[in-house]
C-alpha cells in the first residue's frame, strides 16, 4: 500500500468498528458507483473499470471535485487511492480487520499542495470532520 505522507501539512487518521462482516464491509468501501447512496458528503462517484489498481475514478465530495486514482486493492484488507482538485494532492488509505466478526475499520489521508499550507487549519478541522462523517456513514450503511 502507498504510506500517506507524514510531512503533509493536512494528516488524519480515524479508526472505527463495525458490527457486520468483512465482505459486506469490503462491498459497502469499493463499490464506488453506489458511494452516493449512503455518503452524504459525496454527490457523484464515477468508477471507470472495476476496483483495481491502476483504474481511475472522479466524484464530487464537498463541492470539490476529484479525480482519483486507485493504489491498492487488497480484498478484505485494503482499499486505497491518490486524488487531485484545485491543485492539492491527496493519498487516502483504508484498512480493515476482522476480529470476533467485527470489523475495525482504519482510514488515514494526507493532504499536501500551497492550499494545504495557506489554509492548513481550516483543511484539517474539514478533514477531521468529514473522515469522522465518512466512517460513522459507513458504520450504519454496514450494519442495516
Amino acid at each position: 500500500m502507498k504510506s500517506i505522507n507524514g510531512n503533509a501539512p493536512v494528516i488524519s487518521r480515524k479508526v472505527i468498528n463495525i458490527n457486520a462482516d468483512i465482505e459486506k464491509v469490503w462491498k459497502v468501501l469499493t463499490d464506488i458507483d453506489k458511494w452516493t447512496k449512503w455518503q452524504t458528503d459525496i454527490s457523484r462517484a464515477k468508477l471507470n473499470g472495476k476496483p483495481s489498481p491502476g483504474n481511475t475514478f472522479s466524484w464530487k465530495s464537498g463541492g470539490a471535485k476529484i479525480n482519483s486514482n486507485l493504489h491498492t486493492v487488497s480484498p478484505f484488507k485494503n482499499f486505497g487511492w491518490t486524488g487531485r482538485a484545485f491543485g492539492m494532492f491527496a493519498i487516502h488509505n483504508w484498512t480493515l480487520t476482522e476480529k470476533d466478526g467485527k470489523v475495525m475499520v482504519f482510514v488515514e489521508e494526507s493532504m499536501e499542495g500551497f492550499l494545504a499550507v495557506v489554509f492548513k487549519k481550516a483543511f484539517q478541522n474539514n478533514l477531521e470532520k468529514g473522515m469522522q462523517n465518512w466512517l460513522e456513514l459507513l458504520k450504519t450503511e454496514c450494519e442495516k
